[in-house]
C-alpha cells in the first residue's frame, strides 16, 4: 500500500495515451491510498484533440485526486524548496519531454517539477510514449537511464510494422514501478512487449 505517500503524476501531451493513464491514477488514489498531485504540461492542459477535450480530462483527473493540478512553472518550482512529494512519475512522457529532461531544459510545468523533485534526491519515474524512441530519442533514453534516481516503467515497441521507432510503456506497470523506485531499484525487465 502507498497509504500516506505523496505521489506526483506529471501529464504531458501524448494524447493517445491519456485514456490508459486514468485507471492507474484511480488505483493510486482509491486502492493504494496515495495522495496524488498532478502536474499538467501546457499542451496537456489546453489542447483539444480527436482523443478528447482538454478541460474534460483536466476535470476528471482533479475529481479523482481531489487536488488542484499544478499548471504553471511558478507553481511547479516550489516542489524543490518544499519537498512534499515522495515520488513523481511523468505519465505519459513524450519524446519532447524526454529530450528536454535529458538536456536540463525546464520550460514547462512538468519539466520544472521534475527538476525541482530530483533536486531533493527523490525518485522520478518515466513512462515513455514516443514515436521516435528508437530514432532521435534513443540517446535521450540512454542518457536518462544512467541518471541517479530516474527509473522507467517497462516499455517496448507498440507497432513495429507501422511505426518501427515507436515505443510505449505498459501503463499497468506504473504502480509496481513506483514500489520498486521507492526502494531505489529499477523494475525488470525494462524492455518488454507492451500490453
Amino acid at each position: 500500500m502507498l497509504q500516506g505517500k505523496k505521489v506526483g503524476i506529471a501529464i504531458t501531451g501524448s494524447f493517445c495515451t491519456l485514456k490508459k493513464i486514468v485507471p492507474e491514477i484511480k488505483k493510486l488514489s482509491e486502492e493504494e491510498g496515495a495522495e496524488v498531485h498532478t502536474i499538467f504540461s501546457v499542451m496537456s492542459k489546453n489542447t483539444d484533440t480527436r482523443f478528447g477535450k482538454a478541460d474534460e480530462f483536466y476535470n476528471l483527473v482533479e475529481n479523482i485526486t481531489k487536488n488542484k493540478p499544478i499548471t504553471t512553472i511558478t507553481e511547479a518550482e516550489v516542489l524543490g524548496p518544499n519537498p512534499y512529494l515522495d515520488i513523481m512519475a511523468i505519465f505519459p512522457c513524450t519524446g519532447n519531454t524526454l529530450a528536454k529532461l535529458a538536456n536540463g531544459i525546464t520550460d514547462t510545468p512538468v519539466l520544472m517539477a521534475a527538476k525541482a523533485h530530483l533536486r531533493n534526491e527523490k525518485p522520478l519515474v518515466i513512462s515513455v510514449s514516443t514515436n521516435d524512441a528508437l530514432g532521435m530519442n534513443m540517446k535521450n533514453i540512454g542518457e536518462l537511464m544512467n541518471i541517479k534516481n530516474i527509473f522507467f516503467v517497462p516499455f517496448g515497441q507498440d507497432n513495429y510494422k507501422g511505426k518501427p521507432n515507436s515505443m510505449i510503456a505498459d501503463t499497468e506497470l506504473l504502480i509496481p514501478t513506483i514500489y520498486s523506485a521507492l526502494d531505489k531499484k529499477q523494475l525488470q525487465p525494462v524492455i518488454i512487449h507492451p500490453q
